[in-house]
């Protein structure tokens, strides 16, 4: 029901993890623990689904109203990384990544819709597209990112981009 996540475990990070879990189980939830308050790991925990993300020297009491608090469906954030969430967010994100730089505006809105867990054929209903068109630029997205796997590149968009609200 509730995974607690370190954001540096081995394997591709919490991040990494945090992606695959949901994408094999969306009902799970995450919350992610980090010692720093790393405005790219918190972006990235956050775009890959984490539902809360505390410093790890968050007292015992604090946790477990965390947990509870999850389990009820909230969402939360550390008050230390409050502010650098709200930093991010007037600065308008991080500079333009030189990898996303090479896809096509079309691939990246796709490449949004699998760091959000989306299957390919949840992509293609979504966008009005076919599945056959969505298979081919995942495939493409991959190569443009270096990367062999669909969580390898939704870890990486979510670690080089802010959150952009769904299409419809």
């Amino acid at each position: 029901d509730l995974v607690i996540m370190d954001s540096r475990v081995r394997e591709g990070g919490g991040v990494q993890a945090t992606l695959s879990i949901r994408e094999l189980l969306p009902d799970t939830r995450v919350l992610m623990l980090s010692s720093f308050p790393e405005d790219d790991t918190l972006y990235a925990a956050i775009v890959a689904g984490a539902s809360g993300f505390l410093l790890k020297h968050v007292k015992a009491d604090e946790l477990v109203r965390a947990v509870r608090g999850i389990f009820e469906g909230q969402s939360l954030m550390d008050p230390a990384v409050t502010t650098a969430v709200l930093r991010r967010i007037r600065e308008g994100g991080p500079a333009r990544d030189e990898k996303l730089a090479r896809l096509s505006e079309r691939e990246e809105d796709i490449l949004g819709h699998i760091a959000r867990g989306e299957t390919n054929a949840e992509i293609a209903r979504t966008l009005h597209y076919s599945e056959r068109a969505v298979k081919k630029a995942v495939t493409r997205i991959l190569a443009k990112l270096e990367v062999r796997r669909r969580s390898e590149a939704a870890a990486y968009y979510a670690s080089h981009t802010q959150p952009k609200p769904r299409s419809t």
